[in-house]
């Protein structure tokens, strides 16, 4: 037969004692933090909870009140009775036993006993007990001819024997719960002296207080359901007359919601002439109004798209042929003037810009149509990166800026597309060397995982605050005063932009006042995957440890 270790079983019980405590903490911290988000989130439900409990308090105060009013007056009225009821035992008892002047009269037990039997009936409630006790002697009680078990013993009458032993005469009240046979109960206990001869004789009525402890416990019960039925009550009507004002509220959100994703023929119903009607018609007008100058302005987007389309493609044949002409002039420059040479030179520079604007016009066009494609290929990035630095070489040294190629020995293999990431990549380092001030301009390549990441550092005249965002609007320049080498279109780095959203990857910037800008090209390594970190930080090094000493030398 197995036979289970004590220990083993001992040990599991512990475990259980401890797993139940913790098992009920976490339902409980459940419930508290659903009541939580609850009360957060929902006004319906704070307005009903609020009035919940106002109305508990409310209503717990007025049934405490009620119910020690009605219990007080039901005692006082039955003690004011038994006091009227004492007293005249008390003049019956003192006028029947006037004739005995010595205590040790034999004829006075019997006496005794005779006063206590007619006091008994006289006092039209068989559960009661009249006691006479004689102070000396012990218990010399005359008790009524009633069941053994069921009257008071020597210990009970010693216990309210104090009641009446030292007082002052008259009549004294206690209320008592005593054990008579019947269970534990209240007994309201009356006592006074009764003067016989030299002894004082001790009156006591022992009236049992089941009945009014009955009403007052049935009138307490009555309060406590009338209350709680009433707390339930308002908590309804709070519940219905809140849901009058929530749900058009509920509703307003919803329409809110809705015309906020697009959908502008959402509208709130208006019944009534109320003041939520009136809310409903004034959101229902706002709605309308913006309905309005949503379409037209996405009338006049679309027009601006369409006429800046149309206009790039109608430009594309008189370019042509200026450029076909412009060609030959600046093929045929050595036999003309020196001053019609340099005009056929600037002709020439000037149609290269112009074709540039022209093609950075066409594709913009085709990213505000939606038309914008993405051939992803695998490619390796180290070799877009060393293609566009050796194609700005040229640049950089006519700049005089030294243009730095940090990448790793291995290749970095991504699904991107080639030829918008490497125009990205020139645009980046085009704008470092222009600001570059004549100071070194490093471009970093690095991978993880799931990312790639390209930084481009200039240490020229930074950035101001606020600027790192405004620098990818459209023709936006931080100096328009400025010089410029390249004569760029102000278009380049909103396409980069949208380059790098068409891939799914991050542009971001940095920069600050007189220590140049960083720009971080961040593409996922597979296409489709989203991002969630990049493996270079945005911020250079050298800032982050210029600002941790400014840190450590602030007072």
């Amino acid at each position: 037969m197995l036979r289970i270790d004590p220990i083993i079983v001992q040990a599991r019980r512990l475990r259980l004692r401890r797993l139940v405590p913790q098992a009920v903490s976490r339902r409980v911290r459940r419930l508290l933090a659903v009541v939580r988000r609850q009360w957060r989130r929902s006004l319906q439900f704070r307005v009903v909870g609020i009035t919940l409990l106002l109305s508990a308090a409310l209503v717990l105060a007025f049934s405490y009140t009620v119910a020690s009013l009605i219990s007080n007056s039901v005692l006082q009225n039955k003690i004011d009775q038994s006091k009227t009821m004492v007293d005249l035992g008390a003049e019956y008892a003192t006028r029947e036993l006037t004739g005995f002047t010595q205590a040790d009269d034999p004829s006075l037990p019997p006496a005794l006993r005779n006063v206590v039997t007619q006091l008994y009936g006289s006092t039209n409630n068989q559960q009661a007990q009249v006691i006479m006790l004689r102070r000396s002697g012990g218990l010399s009680a005359v008790w009524p001819p009633r069941k053994s078990a069921q009257v008071m013993n020597e210990p009970q009458v010693s216990a309210i024997r104090p009641l009446v032993v030292g007082a002052r005469p008259g009549t004294y009240k206690q209320i008592a719960t005593l054990d008579i046979g019947d269970g534990l109960q209240k007994y309201l206990v009356m006592g006074t002296p009764v003067a016989v001869g030299t002894e004082p004789i001790e009156l006591y009525y022992v009236i049992p207080l089941k009945t009014e402890d009955e009403l007052v416990r049935f009138t307490g019960a009555v309060v406590t359901g009338t209350g709680i039925a009433l707390v339930a009550l308002l908590a309804l009507i709070a519940a219905m007359m809140t849901r009058l004002v929530v749900t058009p509220v509920r509703v307003a959100a919803r329409t809110a919601q809705r015309l906020s994703a697009g959908l502008l023929d959402q509208r709130m119903v208006v019944r009534g002439e109320d003041d939520l009607a009136r809310l409903a018609a004034a959101f229902n007008q706002m709605a309308a109004n913006l309905q309005r100058q949503i379409v037209r302005l996405e009338e006049m987007s679309r027009l601006q798209r369409r006429f800046t389309s149309d206009v790039s493609h109608e430009l594309r044949t008189p370019l042509t042929t200026v450029r076909m002409a412009a060609d030959l002039l600046f093929a045929s420059r050595d036999e003309f003037d020196p001053a019609a040479a340099r005009s056929a030179e600037l002709l020439q520079a000037e149609l290269d810009r112009f074709e540039s604007l022209l093609t950075d016009l066409l594709e913009i066009s085709r990213f505000d149509a939606g038309f914008a494609a993405l051939d992803a290929e695998p490619t390796d990035l180290v070799a877009v990166v060393r293609r566009v630095t050796d194609q700005l070489a040229a640049l950089a040294e006519r700049c005089k800026v030294e243009l730095k190629a940090v990448v790793p020995d291995t290749e970095i293999i991504a699904e991107v597309d080639p030829r918008r990431v490497e125009r990205v990549l020139r645009n980046l380092v085009g704008n470092a060397v222009e600001h570059g001030e004549g100071r070194p301009v490093i471009v970093t390549l690095a991978a993880d995982a799931s990312a790639a990441a390209v930084t481009v550092r200039d240490h020229g005249v930074g950035l101001k605050p606020g600027e790192e965002k405004l620098v990818f609007n459209r023709f936006w320049r931080a100096d328009p005063s400025r010089a410029r080498q390249t004569g760029g279109t102000g278009l380049g780095l909103s396409i980069s932009l949208e380059d790098a959203r068409l891939h799914g990857g991050w542009l971001e910037a940095w920069g600050a006042p007189g220590k140049g800008a960083q720009f971080r090209l961040t593409l996922p390594t597979r296409s489709g995957d989203r991002l969630v970190s990049s493996p270079l930080r945005l911020v250079p090094d050298d800032a982050r440890a210029d600002e941790t000493a400014l840190i450590g030398e602030a007072p």
